[in-house]
């Protein structure tokens, strides 16, 4: 069984967290098992692994929305409990409100903070210009792509300036090219403002190419089964030789066979 490193660092502390949820049977499905994790602030994780492995639920977890079984989730030394705002969700739905212009959109999260009108305007320009939507500030969601709008939501999250970002498959429902270019996207910026992001996905050459380090799952229930470091350079090339080697060996770890890229290595 995979053991957790004892790490000083650690920002985020898992330990021991199981998740059970009652079934109509009165008997109970367990979603986690024993998961222990450890990430330091500012880190780029993905959770790896395919649907159904628990993945989203040790994400809502982390974020406060839901209690484990047993178990404790530690943030900078404190239990979490409950949401908080240092902790923010993008889904994979956007989550916009169609009635608010982006930059309404956009101030969301600092109207809650009770910050004054003026300031919420500054902030939200800011991280509308960061995602390179400036022009579209008085748009609806409607009337933007479904790459845009996973941009707004991105905005909005940063605005808010949380610790924490955690991201639960945000581009999975977006076309190859644009899937890419929103990963070119969420890389620059992390690497602009250094939060620490916990992102969900199935996508094997997404997680190589923007984590830091990679946790890989086991089918149902979810554990730990491995975590593989990715000591790649920023900005990463999806073709290079050493991306295709860590690619290839996170296959491995799911007893996958890769497909051929061998022209790559030639």
């Amino acid at each position: 069984m995979f053991k957790m490193d004892q790490n000083n660092e650690s920002f985020i502390t898992i330990e021991g967290v199981t998740k059970n949820y009652p079934r109509n049977d009165k008997t109970q499905s367990l979603a986690l098992d024993k998961v222990d994790l450890s990430i330091k602030k500012g880190e780029f994780i993905c959770l790896l692994g395919p649907s159904g492995c628990g993945k989203t639920t040790l994400l809502n977890l982390i974020g406060g929305f839901s209690k484990p079984t047993t178990g404790k989730i530690l943030i900078d030394g404190e239990l979490v409990d409950k949401p908080s705002v240092d902790r923010i969700t993008i889904f994979q739905n956007y989550g916009l409100l169609p009635w608010r212009s982006v930059i309404k959109n956009v101030e969301l999260g600092l109207e809650a903070k009770k910050i004054s009108k003026e300031e919420r305007k500054t902030i939200a320009e800011e991280y509308l210009s960061l995602v390179g939507l400036t022009d579209f500030s008085k748009h609806h969601p409607s009337e933007l792509s479904g790459g845009m709008q996973q941009r707004v939501a991105i905005a909005r999250a940063l605005a808010a300036d949380p610790d924490i970002l955690l991201m639960d498959e945000p581009f999975g429902a977006l076309d190859a090219m644009t899937r890419m270019g929103i990963q070119d996207e969420i890389q620059r910026i992390w690497s602009e403002k250094k939060k620490t992001i916990i992102f969900v996905t199935h996508d094997i050459e997404e997680a190589v190419f923007l984590a830091d380090r990679i946790v890989i799952m086991t089918p149902y229930p979810g554990k730990v089964k491995s975590i593989l470091k990715v000591p790649l350079a920023r900005k990463r090339d999806r073709t290079s030789i050493d991306f295709l080697k860590i690619r290839d060996k996170v296959f491995s770890e799911f007893e996958l066979k890769a497909p051929d890229c061998t022209e790559y290595y030639l």
